[in-house]
């Protein structure tokens, strides 16, 4: 006679394997779900919680594929749910919150800029998805993140979550979600944190940067999101300026007097 019990307890790695498998994609929709419940918030006036809830879908974003590789359940399902995903939280949902926090008062040119930043995050995780697994240098981006163009907007809204009034004002914002749009589509190359070789054996120096990073987060959150968002796109702006020079050829030598 079949014992069930015994049956039970030989089927549960089977349904272990079964729920890993499905972490990375129940991350996915908590993804989404964060960008969705941005853009709730946003059409509430609710800016300081929009701008949250896309931090903590950029965080989530970067776990699903982490976990995604620690358990090998990488698919194409999952890859496109991911990149759909992240047209609403990366995309749409940072459109809108600068729209309703302040590109509202310029207009047709307001939500004209909001689709233009729609639109890149479109392009960009489309280019991705094609040219992704053929990409020899994993350190580097082919122009920037989708979650770091949305970490511009979001840092900034989280730093000045009251909004704009004034259209002299909100003319200031357009760069705000303009330069990212473009930046999106480019082809500067942009540094891939999770590729970052910090050789924690090698040097104790990356668990202290680590460490301040933390505590001015803890701090300083809306001034230390800011500085770090804004920091890693001017970096690369300045590494992409500075290979430009260096390549730049020289004056001709005269040639020699007869």
């Amino acid at each position: 006679m079949i014992n069930p019990l015994t049956r039970r307890r030989e089927d549960r790695p089977e349904r272990f394997r079964r729920g890993v498998y499905l972490l990375p994609s129940m991350l996915t929709v908590s993804n989404l779900l964060c960008g969705y419940a941005s853009i709730v918030y946003s059409t509430r006036g609710d800016f300081d919680t929009a701008a949250v809830l896309l931090g903590v879908a950029m965080v989530v974003d970067t776990l699903d594929g982490y976990f995604a590789r620690l358990t090998h359940s990488q698919s194409a399902f999952g890859a496109e749910l991911d990149s759909l995903a992240d047209v609403v939280s990366f995309g749409v949902a940072p459109a809108i919150l600068a729209f309703t926090w302040g590109l509202w008062p310029l207009g047709r040119l307001g939500w004209a800029a909001g689709f233009v930043y729609v639109t890149a995050a479109a392009l960009r995780l489309a280019r991705f998805n094609i040219q992704g697994m053929a990409v020899s240098d994993k350190r580097y981006f082919a122009g920037l993140p989708s979650p770091a163009a949305a970490s511009v907007t979001a840092s900034t809204v989280f730093l000045y979550p009251w909004g704009l009034q004034d259209p002299r004002l909100a003319a200031l914002a357009l760069p705000m979600v303009l330069v990212p749009g473009f930046l999106m589509v480019s082809t500067i190359r942009f540094r891939s944190v999770k590729a970052i070789d910090v050789g924690w054996r090698r040097s104790p120096l990356w668990l202290l940067v680590g460490a301040v990073v933390i505590a001015a987060i803890a701090s300083h959150p809306r001034i230390a999101l800011v500085v770090m968002s804004y920091s890693y796109v001017l970096a690369a702006l300045c590494v992409f300026v500075y290979s430009r020079i260096r390549r730049r050829p020289g004056p001709a030598a005269p040639p020699p007097a007869v």
